[in-house]
């Protein structure tokens, strides 16, 4: 992954592009240089690509390994090919991680076993056409007159906010010349229109999404910072992007009870809390910090705080902790927003996320949860973070879950009364972000 104090451009322009490449190698390339390069005794042709300077470093980039000030390192001639044979090996890292911008960690994989399991191949082509459908029918769902894509229902920045972020996700981009990129960039220019920002910055008021689709709206942007059409567009963003993140900031600083502080509720100058809605700030606060603008660190600290002030550690030896949606509780929606959400700001091995982890591989998703798509976004995403066995068996179980339940025309539609109301551009866009485990193109959801 590209360190976050690279510029974002390093890793977001083009991203298409290197997508396309990366699939060439993967497909075509890669395993085919493996096989010569292992089988051969190195008889390649050499490779010299090297990461920007301004990129390295300790924990992303493993030095290479060679001759030190020239002097050859002189090791028993089985023990040198074995150092010739790692070299060879951070070359070709490097090499892929220059063309991907840090976006194919499956060349890594391809790189040390050369091939894709037969199982996860066929799980990928499967959620490869899922994403064909669901591009297709997000397009058909897009205003002809203003660029929006929704339902006619409500919240037409958020609901174009996510179709926004699930085209992302997919590999798409604003300047792509392709049917998905052009209806990325009118639904883009669409958020962009100053009437659906207030003055104070605020997203929520104009489409009635307060502050559940001003935090949406606002990832969205941080994500894609850099990834404008033109410079005025990339210019256009930052400034929409900094003055939500200046009310998200300012909304956190009103005066709350010490349960309630560092948390987020549905309007700005609320004094109470609650995990959704203090999830989707806190992404968008890291993916703006992650992006280079100022995000004082405190602030998602205290964020953090909150989040762990609602984790219900229960029987934890027996995995049945979790977090809670206004105060100590195990809901599995809310314990896999807690855990996507501390992953992402940084915290890998807390007792919160072990516990919170291991409990939903226990558990697993249902078709059946209150909350199904919601929860399968954030599960996903979250079991990801974790890796390992928590995130082989969330990718399968969401893709079992979820392909079958996609329509011919390429929708998800909410299962229950409540979630059926957010229409099927909400359904369809979770749904998207959900499956998209296999990409993590948009650099909020690395690992």
């Amino acid at each position: 992954m590209i360190p976050n104090h690279c510029e974002e451009r390093v890793s977001r322009k083009g991203a298409k592009a290197q997508s396309d490449d990366c699939r060439e190698v993967i497909e075509r390339g890669l395993h085919q240089d493996c096989g010569r390069l292992l089988g051969a005794g190195w008889q390649s042709e050499e490779r010299t690509a090297t990461p920007p300077s301004e990129c390295r470093t300790p924990s992303a980039f493993p030095p290479a390994i060679h001759s030190q000030g020239g002097v050859a390192l002189t090791l028993p001639a089985a023990l040198q090919g074995v150092v010739r044979l790692a070299g060879k090996l951070v070359e070709l890292f490097f090499a892929a991680l220059r063309l991907c911008a840090g976006r194919c960690a499956a060349l890594i994989f391809l790189a040390m076993g050369c091939a894709l399991p037969a199982q996860e191949a066929e799980d990928s082509a499967r959620v490869n056409e899922a994403f064909k459908r669901a591009a297709g029918f997000l397009i058909t769902c897009q205003d002809p007159a203003t660029g929006a894509i929704h339902n006619r229902l409500r919240n037409e920045t958020t609901m174009t906010s996510l179709a926004i972020l699930s085209f992302a996700a997919m590999g798409h981009q604003p300047a792509d010349p392709t049917p998905e990129g052009r209806s990325m960039k009118r639904a883009l220019e669409y958020v962009l229109l100053p009437e659906n920002q207030d003055a104070t910055g605020y997203f929520g008021k104009a489409d009635g999404s307060r502050m559940y689709g001003h935090g949406i709206t606002t990832l969205m942007l941080g994500e894609m910072l850099g990834m404008g059409t033109n410079e005025a567009q990339d210019a256009l963003i930052r400034d929409r992007c900094r003055k939500a993140i200046d009310l998200i900031l300012r909304a956190q600083r009103v005066p709350k009870n010490e349960s309630n502080r560092g948390g987020w509720r549905y309007t700005p100058d609320a004094s109470d809390s609650d995990m959704s809605i203090t999830c989707w700030q806190t992404m968008a606060l890291r993916s703006a910090r992650n992006a280079g603008l100022d995000v004082p660190k405190e602030a998602i600290d205290l964020a953090v705080r909150y989040i762990k002030g609602l984790y219900e550690p229960g029987n934890s030896g027996r995995g049945y902790g979790g977090f809670g949606y206004s105060s100590r509780g195990s809901e599995i929606s809310t314990t896999a927003e807690g855990l996507l959400a501390l992953q992402v700001c940084g915290d890998y091995g807390s007792e919160e996320v072990k516990v919170s982890a291991d409990r939903l591989l226990k558990t697993g998703l249902h078709a059946s949860d209150r909350w199904f798509f919601y929860t399968a976004y954030y599960y996903a995403q979250g079991m990801y973070q974790r890796g390992d066995s928590h995130a082989a068996a969330a990718r399968k179980q969401a893709a079992d879950l979820l392909i079958p339940l996609q329509s011919r025309e390429g929708w998800w539609d909410g299962l229950g009364g409540e979630e059926r109301q957010g229409g099927k551009v909400y359904a369809t866009a979770l749904a998207v972000l959900a499956l998209s485990v296999k990409n993590h193109f948009l650099p909020i959801y690395q690992r």
